[in-house]
């Protein structure tokens, strides 16, 4: 019986059964508050806007503190994302913040493609956290999950509409992230404006398919708020860390010729609404939606990449095991064929090669055939020519040898006749008269 059948059976037929009397698994509620408090908690925002919205000075504002950063310029050549992480402790509670901002987001000419590196950012985090699950050992319980969790998307306060960047990246981000958008430094238009500007936004936000995070209402101790808040995205917000006096009270606000704009004065923005949704109420709801929704379709798509599938051609469940041995077989007869593939392409090229050689030492036996022919044949010629100079030498000698032999016959016949006429001059005086 395969192990898919087993679980299943296991599943089926559960039944409810009285206690008879106090067990103690009531506790178990506490003992993971106890367990999730001593591990800490963990959570991601991404600040998308362009430069100079306050993304700074509102995460500042937000967590009540002074995060380090160094501010940006409107010269960068690309987009270049930035995080930082810090430690933050609330009574017993420690929170590990990673705050993502994106800079030089908006202030290129050519703005066509300044959503890809957000986007491949935040694949890369789901990428880090799958290959950590696909460990053989893994360390989940102490990985520092980077995922993102919430994308506040920051929305220049024009009065007028959307711009088409903010349509496009919040298109692409939808289906990867939690998408919070926030009108930035509302204080800049009018009550008037703010409101037309929020149903502006909403309208072309829904004619161009952009899901945006929706305040959970499933929840009955949190549906009538969230459901009052939903209706209230996108959020006006101001930031501020300087803090006044107004009243007997020192506040967090921004200080103008014409008045003061309190921060958490409800009339005046909606940072203690987005304080209220974002931190105090559907924190965890982020973290869970970024797992079930976003990650676990990343993950879909690269395990069915991978050639995973929870059911077989017949619709019938299929197991990771037997997917796997799919897979393997799958593979294993790939790399048959290759190797045949290789292995005939190796054959195929010795033969040519051997072809090739053989034809070479053909032309090479010919060639050597002529140069011996041709050798030969200058050998003759060089034999006969000496044949024919050792005839000449010989000749020569015999010639020389004949004439030296007449001249030393001639030289003696001269020599004879030399002495018979001095004898005769002796014999006769009357010679020598004459």
């Amino acid at each position: 019986m395969a192990a898919t059948d087993i679980a299943r059976q296991v599943g089926e037929g559960c039944r409810t059964v009285p206690l008879a009397g106090h067990v103690g698994f009531d506790s178990l509620p506490d003992q993971l508050v106890n367990k999730s408090v001593s591990q800490g908690f963990c959570f991601n925002i991404l600040c998308v806007g362009e430069t100079g919205l306050g993304k700074s000075t509102l995460m500042d504002t937000l967590f009540n503190t002074k995060f380090e950063g160094e501010p940006a310029t409107h010269t960068q050549p690309g987009v270049q994302l930035r995080s930082n992480t810090y430690d933050l402790q609330e009574s017993n509670v420690g929170l590990k913040l990673t705050i993502v901002s994106t800079v030089g987001f908006g202030d290129q000419i050519n703005k066509e493609d300044s959503y890809k590196p957000i986007v491949e950012f935040i694949d890369a985090q789901f990428e880090a956290y799958l290959q950590e699950e696909l460990k053989i050992r893994r360390v989940l319980h102490t990985y520092h999950d980077s995922r993102i969790h919430a994308c506040l998307y920051f929305i220049a306060p024009t009065g007028h509409s959307l711009k088409s960047l903010d349509l496009v990246t919040m298109k692409k981000l939808d289906s990867k992230v939690n998408i919070i958008p926030i009108i930035a430094k509302s204080d800049a238009i009018s009550k008037s404006e703010l409101t037309k500007f929020k149903i502006k936004i909403t309208s072309e936000l829904v004619n161009n398919g952009v899901q945006i995070y929706q305040f959970p209402t499933d929840d009955e101790s949190v549906a009538e708020i969230n459901g009052t808040m939903n209706a209230h995205l996108p959020f006006a917000v101001i930031g501020s860390t300087e803090e006044l006096k107004i009243g007997n009270k020192m506040m967090k606000a921004r200080q103008y010729p014409w008045g003061t704009v309190q921060v958490e004065n409800e009339a005046h923005c909606d940072f203690v609404k987005l304080r209220e949704m974002l931190i105090r109420v559907n924190m965890e709801d982020l973290r869970e939606q970024t797992h079930s929704r976003h990650y676990e379709l990343y993950r879909r798509c690269k395990l069915e990449e991978m050639g995973f599938k929870d059911t077989d051609p017949d619709s019938k469940p299929f197991s990771l095991q037997e997917t796997y041995e799919a897979k393997r077989n799958e593979f294993l007869g790939e790399l048959q064929k290759k190797e045949e593939e290789m292995r005939q392409m190796f054959v195929q090229r010795v033969k040519e090669k051997e072809a090739e050689l053989k034809e070479a030492e053909k032309e090479l036996h010919e060639k050597f055939d002529r140069l011996k022919k041709l050798h030969q044949d200058e050998k003759k010629k060089l034999e006969d020519k000496k044949k024919s100079l050792d005839d000449e030498v010989n000749a020569f000698k015999q010639r020389k040898t004949a004439a030296e032999l007449l001249q030393s016959q001639g030289s003696q016949a001269g020599g004879s006749q030399t002495l018979k006429r001095d004898k005769e001059k002796k014999n006769n005086p009357w010679l020598c008269t004459e």
